[in-house]
């Protein structure tokens, strides 16, 4: 599955797992590449809705992870 924003990697691998260090990561990364911050706020809501699975599974449909 390609992520909607493929172009914006992240690298989750060796780094702080805990799910306000991975949504922080990847908010930063989207914000660097320039996402609007709606896009941003859809990516947290869909992000934050459930299990830190869940959270998990949302980074991957959204950006590409490493």
């Amino acid at each position: 599955m390609t992520p909607k924003y493929p172009e914006i990697r992240v690298r989750l691998v060796g780094e702080d797992g805990h799910a306000f260090a991975v949504l922080g990561r990847v908010m930063r990364e989207m914000r660097r590449a320039g996402l609007p911050p709606g896009e941003i706020a859809a990516f947290r809501d869909e992000a934050t809705a459930g299990s830190y699975d869940d959270l998990l599974a949302a980074v991957m449909r959204w950006v590409d992870v490493e």
